[in-house]
């Protein structure tokens, strides 16, 4: 087995195929120094380093002399560190004498040559893809297995088990999945067992109690659940790190013993319950069992102390700041974190200079932000151990604002910034980022990967974020920008939270966890400053004036004072809402005037802005034109449909408002807009959605259509479930939306015969040629759309070699050629785990079977794609791509009713997503996409 598409960040590689005699390595004969200058040459060109010479190997193409060549002294320090980016050429085995081969710190590419599977081996840092091949079995003696910082995935080979002798198995920071093999209880000589940032699943395995020499045991963010066993066998354990699973169950009393000889105890980030054993509660420094839900018992006292400026200690510092702001309440607050004073847009940004340590507290002087920093980092080589950054690489060109990017502060685990002595109420937050560590050649440097998350007030606003992804590159700015409120205790807490996955050495050891640049809290209000007697009786007056104008328009908006009365306001009244109302102003200043520069969308009926209210709260407003008959049905239905609906995959909307000719609904603002912008639309909005979330957005979608049609007190179908109408969060989290279309469903009759109301590739072939409608239709949309996320492509507009008419045609011919994983989206690359892929797929295609007494309900369907329930097989006969007749009629059924919908276009009914006049010109799309047709061309 090989290994495919490799990019080593180090690779050390120890062969031995010699023994020592009195200190000496045997040494080649004469008729093999010059088959072993070919191989050499071979092996080094296929390197990429075609300067090779023993003597001066950077300026010269010298050929090693016979001596060199005979004991292969120093070759190991002649390729470490060269940045090469060649690929591994098989030659290695004509080389008898090679002992070590160390290409630490390189960037090679291509594959492993299946010979070496029988080397004695250690990969040391690579980004190699594919999963471990179970030949290194072979090796009996080898003492050192390390491939940590890959791309590498699958289950752990049990062949591995056999390697008796193995003393360090270092598999962190990979995509590993499967349960850890009941093999590896026979590696009884392990010292030191690293499985950290990977997707395993199931619980930590009793067997390690087996092993007695067990030094380090590093599981951090591994993807093991369940009780943890006792490790009070373990007495030679000194670092024990289990943080960021999902362990659950309370700590053993004999959990580890004795204590005094473990170093480090990491237990955050879990699960675990019941009462802290007193053993490990009195431990002091080096322990951390934050972020569980254990019980803390009466009478436990923290320890006390002043809260003076520099450290002090962090709860007793908050309570006593938080009680002495009530006369000097603040507006905003700016810091430079681990840099000097600076101001920057007429803003001054605090100094944050203090180094700091292991888990201090820190009060700034003015006493109007604190923060705190907790953890440490493992095995930390860096030069200057203390948590500021600089950037002595510089910024990218035409960076705005660099002074704030000069430095940053970091935290092995978690830091907390709090400001003090806000007023309260809503503000902006705004978190300047920039990679300043690694770097954006093809080096080992540039192999670094930082990931953690971000919480305020408590809540997570960003998960698994990546500063180069989000920047686009290292050394560049990104700023995130978040509301947040304010209450009583006029405090705001940001916190930054490693959660153990990315790298931890490159390109040093201890090179990992949050980074921060800068941080801006600005309030919404304008600070007021004091006002002259004359001018506040002034003020008094003209209050008084406006409330009785407000006490007038109230009354006349209540009807009291004249007929205020129109056909559709009559309708809304008759509705009885779980939504407020609106008033056109508060409308008209949220989104200046429905200013272009906040248009964010526009459909069939109206265009669809996003704005802010004065609370701070974020709006979408779609405005509907009243001209259209089918616009104000539609209105009233989409109102009466989601204001009795509440659902985390539901748009939530916040209200209403008639006036006049503006029909306005108010929803919650999408940060990320649509799914099919998101996928397929211009690609510079495209986002990148890796595997997992894919998969989460397919959940979603069918947790929320399995509330529509199943949980519910309204059982509703949709009939309009497609890209478009599937909105995302600024977490990426899907919410349906666009009930315009939707029809109750009536449980007493079997199905419902309705005019036709849909998206032309979307819609159920029984509902599209009869009318035929019943909760299937949505779940038919849904297999639609499914397929369009795990593909990346509009299932309109894939046309691929002319061999089928849309995405899902082209999918049933794959599965006929048994090839379903090529529909998965190339942009994943092999990033994606095949078994979920493959159960989306066919989940997709049995809910977009032609026949819809086949598909499943949505509660089913949930339960199929999250693995709890077997997907039925299907035979051929169900195939909708068995009947060309029935897809060619479908076909011209669909183009039938486009052509006469053109003609009439006040009653057009049918709605269309075809690729070649636009895409979706849904009368109700939220955050519809309009793209002319050269874009769709160049995408088939």
């Amino acid at each position: 087995m090989s290994f495919v598409r490799l990019l080593l960040a180090s690779i050390v590689m120890t062969v031995c195929f010699v023994t020592f005699a009195s200190g000496a390595l045997e040494v080649l004969p004469n008729d093999e120094v010059y088959f072993t200058v070919q191989a050499l040459r071979d092996i080094f060109n296929t390197l990429g380093k075609k300067d090779w010479n023993f003597s001066n190997p950077c300026n010269s193409t010298h050929v090693p002399s016979t001596a060199q060549i005979t004991t292969l002294a120093g070759m190991q320090e002649l390729l470490k560190g060269q940045n090469l980016k060649g690929t591994l050429s098989p030659n290695l085995t004509k080389l008898p004498c090679l002992q070590v081969l160390d290409l630490t710190r390189n960037y090679i590419n291509g594959s492993i040559p299946p010979a070496w599977g029988s080397y004695r081996s250690s990969l040391l840092g690579n980004r190699l893809t594919g999963p471990i091949p179970g030949a290194l079995s072979n090796i009996k003696t080898l003492q050192n297995l390390t491939v940590e910082f890959n791309k590498l995935s699958g289950n752990l080979p049990s062949e591995l088990g056999n390697m008796s002798s193995l003393e360090r198995l270092f598999l962190s920071s990979n995509y590993f999945t499967g349960e850890l093999p009941t093999s590896f209880a026979n590696l009884i000589s392990l010292k030191d067992f690293r499985i950290s940032d990977n997707q395993f699943s199931g619980q930590i395995p009793n067997y390690i109690q087996n092993w007695n020499n067990l030094n380090k045991l590093l599981i951090q963010a591994s993807g093991l659940r369940g009780p943890i066993p006792s490790l009070d066998p373990l007495k030679q354990l000194s670092d024990l790190d289990l943080s960021f699973n999902r362990l659950i169950g309370g700590i053993p009393d004999n959990f580890i013993r004795p204590l005094q000889l473990v170093d480090h105890i990491y237990l955050t980030g879990n699960l675990f319950t019941g009462p802290i054993p007193d053993s490990i509660l009195h431990r002091g420094e080096y322990t951390d069992l934050s972020y569980n839900k254990f019980t803390i018992l009466q009478g436990l006292k923290l320890s006390a102390s002043n809260c003076q400026y520099g450290t002090g200690n962090n709860v007793s510092c908050l309570r006593s700041l938080q009680r002495s702001c009530h006369k000097r309440r603040r507006y905003k607050l700016h810091i430079n974190c681990g840099g000097e004073k600076v101001t920057v847009n007429k803003s001054e940004f605090d100094a944050d200079v203090d180094p700091r340590g292991y888990s201090t507290f820190f009060l700034a002087q003015h006493q109007y932000w604190s923060s705190s920093s907790t953890g440490e980092f493992m095995d930390d080589n860096r030069p200057n151990r203390d948590f500021i950054l600089s950037n002595l690489s510089g910024l990218s060109t035409n960076t705005p604002d660099p002074e704030l990017y000069m430095t940053a502060r970091i935290s092995p685990l978690s830091l907390t910034y709090y400001a003090f002595c806000l007023v309260n109420g809503n503000y902006t937050v705004k978190l300047h980022f920039a990679e300043i560590v690694f770097t954006d050649d093809e080096t080992y440097s540039s192999l670094g990967r930082r990931i953690f998350d971000v919480y305020i007030q408590g809540e997570r606003v960003l998960k698994d974020f990546d500063i180069v992804k989000a920047a686009g590159g290292v050394r560049k700015p990104n700023i995130q920008s978040f509301n947040a409120t304010v209450m009583a205790n006029g405090t705001l807490e940001i916190r930054f939270y490693w959660a153990g996955k990315g790298t931890t050495d490159i390109p040093l050891k201890g090179n990992y966890g949050p980074l921060i640049s800068a941080i801006s809290v600005d309030s919404h209000e304008i600070p007021s400053n004091s006002i002259p007697t004359g001018e506040v009786v002034g003020i008094i007056v003209a209050g008084v004036f406006v409330i009785i104008l407000l006490i007038v328009a109230i009354l006349w908006w209540k009807g009291c004072l004249g007929e205020r009365s129109s056909a559709t306001e009559h309708d809304l009244r008759g509705l009885d809402l779980k939504t407020g109302t609106f008033t056109l102003r508060q409308i008209k200043t949220a989104t200046n005037n429905f200013d272009v520069a906040n248009k964010i969308g526009e459909g069939g009926f109206g265009s669809v802005y996003k704005g802010l209210l004065s609370d701070g709260t974020m709006m979408a407003v779609k405005q509907l034109s009243s001209k259209s008959k089918q616009g104000n049905r539609e209105f009233l239905n989409e109102i009466g449909m989601i204001s009795a609906l509440q659902h985390p995959h539901l748009v939530k909307l916040y209200g209403c408002c008639v006036e006049g000719n503006q029909l306005l609904l108010v929803y919650e603002y999408m940060e990320n807009n649509s799914l099919a912008r998101a996928l397929f639309g211009p690609e510079e909005d495209q986002l990148q959605l890796d595997w997992p979330t894919r998969h989460r957005i397919c959940v979603g979608i069918a947790r929320g259509l399995a509330y529509l049609h199943e949980e519910s007190i309204l059982k509703i179908v949709h009939r309009d479930i497609k890209a478009t109408n599937v909105l995302l969060d600024k977490n990426l989290n899907p919410k349906i939306s666009d009930f315009g279309l939707a029809k109750l469903d009536d449980e007493d009759n079997s199905h419902i015969s309705t005019r036709i109301a849909g998206t032309y590739g979307y819609m159920a072939p029984e509902y599209a040629m009869r009318g035929h409608l019943t909760d299937k239709a949505d779940v038919y949309s849904f297999g639609i759309v499914a397929l369009e996320i795990v593909s990346g492509k509009s299932n309109t507009s894939h046309r691929p070699k002319g061999e089928s008419l849309h995405l899902l045609d082209w999918a049933l011919v794959l599965k006929e050629k048994g090839n379903l994983l090529d529909l998965v989206d190339l942009r994943l690359g092999s990033n994606y785990r095949k078994e979920e892929a493959m159960r989306v797929i066919n989940v997709a295609l049995l809910c977009a079977n032609v026949s819809a007494a086949v598909r499943p309900t949505m509660s089913s369907v949930v339960s199929m794609l999250e693995g709890g329930a077997v997907i039925p097989e299907l035979g051929p006969n169900l195939s909708i791509i068995d009947d060309e007749m029935k897809v060619k009629a479908l076909w011209e059924h669909f183009q039938d009713k486009k052509e006469s919908s053109r003609g009439n276009s006040q009653t057009q009914s049918v709605l269309t997503d075809d690729p070649f006049t636009g895409s979706s010109t849904s009368a109700v799309d939220l955050y519809p996409i309009n793209m002319d047709s050269s874009y769709w061309e160049k995408r088939v």
